[in-house]
Order: structure tokens, then C-alpha cells, then sequence
């Protein structure tokens, strides 16, 4: 007959931990989503491609001059993408 009580009592504890654990809320349930279009080397890639290709173009068409102004307008159009990128990926993934 002690042996049942023992059971109780250690059912009863089983208890009050399962209902207190599914009580307290998950402290990593929603993680922080982290945006993952930003960053300074995702930035440095996309100006650095952009630049890249201005030169190339540039230096086809107006030589060593040309491929500083394609360069530049490379670069340019190389950060335009990557802030462009950032704000879609923040409209699309809002809390």
C-alpha cells in the first residue's frame, strides 16, 4: 500500500512540471529574422559586379576615360540594387 502513495506523489510532481513548462512561454519561438540581403558583403559583391561591368562596357566604348565614367556609373547602379533589395526584402518579410 506505501508503494501506491509513492506513485501518486511522483505522478503528482510529473504533473505540476508538465502544466508549469507548458505554461512559460518559449523564449525562442519567434526568433529575430535576420535580413539576408543586407550585409557589407553582399554590398561590396553587388557595387564591386556593377563597377565591373561599367568598366568593361566603358572601356569598349571610350577607352581608359570611358571605362572610369562606366566604372563609376557601374558602381552607382551597383548600390541602387542593393538598397533596392534590401527594402523588398524588409516589405516582404514584416513582422
Amino acid at each position: 500500500m506505501q508503494h501506491w502513495k509513492a506513485y501518486k506523489i511522483i505522478a503528482a510532481f510529473l504533473l505540476v512540471c508538465f502544466l508549469t513548462l507548458s505554461v512559460i512561454p518559449e523564449t525562442q519561438a519567434n526568433p529575430v529574422q535576420r535580413n539576408r540581403e543586407a550585409g557589407k558583403k553582399k554590398a561590396a559583391k553587388r557595387i564591386g559586379i556593377g563597377g565591373a561591368i561599367g568598366a568593361g562596357a566603358g572601356g569598349l566604348i571610350g577607352g581608359r576615360k570611358g571605362a572610369l565614367i562606366g566604372a563609376g556609373i557601374g558602381a552607382g547602379g551597383g548600390a541602387v540594387y542593393h538598397v533596392r533589395k534590401k527594402r523588398q526584402y524588409r516589405k516582404r518579410h514584416r513582422h
